[in-house]
């Protein structure tokens, strides 16, 4: 079951799983809809509040007028955690939704519990993806479309004839958004989880960029696994996600990167 809230810019659709426990705010991924969170729904709805909110232009929320903007969805996301979650949120954000988690940690730290951000880039798909090239085969009516089409045809309130103008709005998006540096990223005070597929459309290099860059966080590869990981290797991700919102410690026995540097660092070894 779902409902909309209405919001400063956009009435939101959203849904709601589990009752208990900490909230978990789970943000899907560009052109998707909370579909596609099917196998993550249940096993983190038995320890968390859930809720899943489809962003402006995405599933069951309508598009407004003017160019997509990461910016503006990470603003409508805030407005989501105050006005329904009412306090701050464990954040799990895949792809497009990994990039509006890290927009909102950055600009409202007081509303994010934890991160994690699964196959998330922070600048824009040319300079990251593995193939930079599908961006121009991701026109409105290619094959390459086909899956996003029918999910959103299926649910818009817009019409299935607006599809050609989100899907471009989209697009037009991922070719010069992001655009974050290590600097920004080194503000992000949230305990992070970086998680990526061996076989991601986002490169390997461009994620251990991404996880060097947030202080103290945590990089996770899943082996066999593409952009598609939650739907392909789910007990396993689920898993690493219940794992990192819980913030059990684990004692690290050989830390280099996040090893405590001594009180007299910088003085004489002697």
């Amino acid at each position: 079951m779902g409902d909309y809230v209405q919001l400063p810019n956009v009435p939101v659709w959203y849904e709601t799983e589990g009752d208990t426990g900490e909230p978990v705010v789970l943000l899907h991924g560009g052109l998707c809809t909370n579909e596609t969170w099917g196998a993550q729904r249940t096993d983190l709805a038995a320890a968390h509040r859930v809720f899943l909110p489809e962003r402006r232009g995405h599933g069951h929320t309508p598009d407004v007028p003017g160019p997509m903007s990461y910016r503006d969805m990470a603003d409508d996301t805030a407005a989501f955690i105050d006005t329904v979650v009412d306090g701050p949120a464990h954040l799990v954000g895949w792809s497009d939704g990994g990039i509006v988690a890290l927009l909102v940690a950055l600009a409202r730290p007081d509303l994010v519990r934890t991160l994690v951000v699964i196959g998330a880039n922070f600048r824009p798909g040319a300079e990251c993806w593995a193939d930079p090239a599908m961006l121009d085969r991701m026109r409105p009516e290619s094959p390459d479309m086909a899956f996003f089409r029918e999910l959103y045809e299926a649910v818009t309130p817009d019409g299935a004839g607006h599809w050609p103008e989100v899907a471009r709005k989209v697009v037009d998006m991922w070719r010069t958004q992001p655009a974050l540096t290590a600097d920004d990223l080194a503000r992000i005070e949230a305990p992070t989880l970086v998680l990526v597929g061996d076989d991601d459309l986002i490169t390997l290099e461009h994620t251990i960029d991404l996880y060097r860059a947030v202080p103290g966080s945590q990089l996770a590869v899943v082996p066999g696994s593409s952009h598609t990981v939650p739907l392909e290797k789910p007990a396993l991700l689920n898993r690493l996600v219940l794992d990192h919102l819980a913030g059990t410690p684990v004692e690290t026995l050989l830390p280099v990167r996040r090893a405590t540097a001594p009180a007299d660092a910088g003085g004489d070894p002697a």
